[in-house]
């Protein structure tokens, strides 16, 4: 028997039976006195084969149904969203269910109208307000001794009658309705529930959101902080946006922001401070104008700078000559350029830079398709005669540098080699550094990057070069603003008062067409703020004002997802900083700090998911973290290579959802590369000395045993066969963090004080104090509590601790 639950849609089952289970999204209520609860993940980890479920469950009837899809379509017009819900599921038990169907209301929007067909047939239905649905949701966690609907309490609901499903027969369900969607700091937020299915048993087959904009102004900042999506513009005031994903078990709602407007550049302000004695959060979405007209593009110059040594011999040129072609013939009219490669020494395709003409293109065609590996790497040179090359400053330079390996000719010193690009770069131009394979000083291409306002980008073995460098030139092909600054000004009498700080990125950056731009940071004082953007259009300057208000505090946990984005990003920052300029004391307490509050893991932290250790004891994991990131001085090789992408990830970081799942990915694959490299990392600056192959593999294990549970992943990159692990370690919810020690869920924002047995509270749960906790404290409790089982959760600074 299948267990499914797959969409943001609850199904009340009313069987003959005593069961209680989730389908799909579906709950089947029991009927019965016997105490049945909803399924919960199972992942097969493979270092314990055989799966642990987190508490007892009966055997279920025979009886059950798989849904084989989900699809969304929405389409939302001057605030209103009319949203359609289809989904094909079949009953594939031996006994005819009847079904009563509920939904959980997105948040507080004004629902008009609702409807429900079941193979084309309505079926009656009522909408029940925040107070009534209250009653039912609490009314189903008594009976069944289960908390999961807690995380819907505060919620209204859509509930049908009741609609039979004969054995063996599918049906097709659709859902519409319509919705007034809120309005944030000018920001229309699009909400469609998902989070129920985390109680899968297994993954949804196919899921679709298609979400459809239309607006009587230009439509600017479209962002989902949720999930990662693909958008298309085919008119200014008209927008398509899409994701879809197979084999997935969603965790959280899918969530969408846009805006309109008239002006060349669009600003909005979105801002949360759970506590207002703390410096608050801050995201701020920018989007330049709309254009379809390639006329008004932004003329720019684009050096390619691409590594010919031997090491690139075979299908590595091949790739990068098509890469080369590629951005060659995506040139604008307008545009400029010149090729450098570079083996021994540097050659340059013509002494100067070149327009874009055809004849100068087909030429240039051809001198890419010449290009041989052989020689030497001799990065330096290749550095200096392409920066060296650039004169013009009004237009914005773009060097797209490749290379596959450590510098072997000329100049190799690291941090000289860095030097060498500043002091070459008297132009600001923004270099964009590509590492081949694992052989690259993974440290050298960062600062090189780092320093002159770049990116860097890891190909790994396997991995199409043209693949990296095609996305990377269509993201910077057309730019409309350069150079571009943004100020926050408190409002008031006083002098200019710049209340913005720990901003990433940061520094100055360039915006280009079609690219949605996401700035997150802290803030120190609440009330209404001018934003000042400034940047250029060739060589004239362009500013704008925008108006902003920062929160001073938070009313719900809506925006709380700006802190958990702004950390994530902040650790990529702390983790640059130890790296290219080494550690100290403060960034690393900020580290294992912003790692424990947020349950944000990094391949130096993973080790606090670890039962064993005590997250209060922060001192003894600061030192442990100290110790871990000494394997940052492996600069190159798998394990050097691998610690970049993973720091990567975080610095770029845009929606939850994609950082968590690649976040992942990321600590199983430093875990395994640290394994194979085998460096003594602690007692060697250069990392040149290694373990031996058994000793290695000991050190590595501690932590790729936790990040194996974490990820899903086990040492050789195999998934595991199910979704969930018995022993899963850390969850997230509402951006706080819990961490599973030794069965006991512990909220990571919990003091030392806090802790101690004669500061805990203890109540049973599903007890009368149980409710009563729940009814006094409502959405700062109840979601948390879903988690089930043993937990101490901190609620208005008191410990209380919840016993099954």
């Amino acid at each position: 028997m299948s267990f499914n639950l797959k969409t943001s849609l609850l199904f009340v089952l009313l069987l003959p039976f005593t069961f209680f289970s989730v389908f799909g999204q579906g709950i089947l209520v029991n009927e019965s006195k016997i105490v049945i609860q909803l399924p919960r993940p199972i992942i097969l980890h493979p270092k314990r084969p055989h799966p642990i479920p987190p508490r007892p469950a009966p055997q279920p009837p025979e009886s059950n149904y798989t849904i084989k899809s989900l699809e969304v379509n929405a389409n939302v017009k001057e605030q209103v969203a009319d949203v359609n819900v289809s989904q094909t599921f079949v009953n594939t038990g031996k006994t005819q269910m009847e079904v009563s169907f509920v939904f959980p209301l997105p948040y507080d929007g004004a629902i008009n109208s609702m409807t429900l067909l079941v193979n084309g047939k309505e079926y009656g239905a009522k909408l029940l307000d925040a107070k009534e649905a209250r009653k039912t949701y609490e009314d189903i966690v008594r009976r069944n001794q289960d908390p999961a609907l807690l995380e819907w309490i505060g919620n209204g609901m859509f509930k049908t009658s009741v609609f039979p499903i004969p054995a063996g027969e599918s049906r097709e369900i659709n859902l519409k309705y319509s919705q007034l969607l809120k309005v944030d700091g000018g920001l229309t937020d699009f909400l469609f529930p998902m989070s129920t299915a985390k109680y899968t048993a297994k993954p949804i087959e196919k899921l679709e959101i298609n979400v459809n904009i239309e607006s009587p102004d230009e439509i600017k900042n479209i962002y989902s902080p949720t999930h990662e999506i693909k958008i298309k513009r085919p008119t200014a005031r008209k927008a398509s946006v899409a994701y879809d994903a197979k084999s997935v078990v969603p965790s959280s709602d899918f969530r969408l922001f846009y805006d309109s407007g008239k002006n060349e550049v669009s600003t909005r302000l979105l801002s949360f401070r759970p506590d207002p004695k703390e410096d608050g959060y801050f995201m701020l979405l920018a989007s330049p104008q709309f254009s379809a007209d390639a006329s008004k593009q932004i003329a720019k110059n684009v050096m390619l700078v691409l590594d010919s040594s031997g090491s690139m011999s075979g299908q590595k040129i091949i790739q990068a000559r098509e890469a080369l072609k590629f951005v060659l013939n995506n040139l604008h009219n307008e545009d400029t350029f010149n090729i450098i490669q570079y083996n021994n020494n540097a050659t340059k395709f013509k002494d100067e830079i070149q327009p874009v003409k055809e004849e100068i293109i087909n030429e240039a065609n051809s001198y890419t398709e010449s290009i041989r590996a052989s020689g030497g790497t001799n990065i330096g040179e290749a550095l200096e005669a392409a920066l060296g090359m650039i004169q013009d400053k009004k237009t914005p330079n773009y060097v797209l540098f490749l290379t596959d390996g450590c510098p072997t000719v000329g100049v190799t010193d690291e941090l000289k080699l860095s030097e060498i690009a500043t002091a070459a770069n008297k132009n600001s131009a923004r270099v964009f550094v590509f590492g081949v394979g694992y052989d690259v000083n993974g440290r050298l291409l960062d600062r090189i990057a780092r320093g002159n306002r770049g990116q860097t980008e890891y190909v790994k073995p396997n991995e199409n070069i043209e693949d990296y460098i095609s996305r990377m030139y269509n993201r910077i092909n057309a730019p409309v603003l350069t150079d571009v600054v943004f100020n926050l000004i408190a409002n008031s009498n006083e002098q200019k008062n710049y209340v913005a700080n720990r901003v990433y990125p940061s520094g100055k950056f360039d915006l280009f067409k079609g690219e949605q731009l996401v700035i997150v940071g802290r803030y120190s004082k609440a009330g209404n703020v001018t934003i000042n953007v400034e940047g250029k259009v060739g060589d004239e300057t362009k500013t704008f004002k925008f108006e902003g208000n920062f929160v001073d505090q938070s009313i719900d946990q809506s925006s709380s997802f700006i802190s958990r984005l702004w950390a994530i990003r902040r650790i990529g920052e702390i983790l640059d900083q130890i790296d290219l300029k080494g550690q100290n004391k403060e960034l690393v307490d900020e580290l294992v700090n912003l790692s424990t509050v947020y349950g944000i893991l990094t391949p130096y932290t993973s080790f606090l998911a670890d039962e064993n250790v005590a997250l209060t004891d922060f001192k003894a994991n600061a030192k442990i973290t100290s110790s871990n990131t000494l394997d940052l001085n492996v600069v190159s090789g798998m394990h050097g290579v691998e610690q970049r992408a993973g720091k990567l990830g975080f610095q770029k970081a845009l929606t939850l959802d994609s950082f968590d799942h690649n976040n992942k990915d990321n600590l199983a694959k430093v875990e395994k590369s640290k394994m194979r490299s085998g460096y003594n990392v602690t007692s060697a600056p250069n990392a040149n000395m290694r373990l031996d192959k058994a000793e290695a593999e000991k050190s590595a294990r501690r932590n790729s045993d936790v990040s194996g549970r974490i990820s899903g992943y086990d040492a050789d990159d195999k998934a595991d066969t199910a979704i969930g692990d018995p022993k899963l370690m850390v969850q997230n919810i509402n951006n706080r963090a819990f961490f599973n020690k030794a069965g006991i869920w512990i909220d990571s924002t919990l003091t030392e004080s806090q802790m101690k047995p004669e500061n805990i509270i203890t109540v049973k749960q599903f007890s009368d104090e149980y409710f009563k906790l729940i009814d006094q404290y409502k959405n700062e409790l109840a979601p948390f509590l879903t988690l089930g089982g043993s937990q101490i959760v901190n609620v208005k600074g008191k410990a209380y601790k919840i016993e099954p």
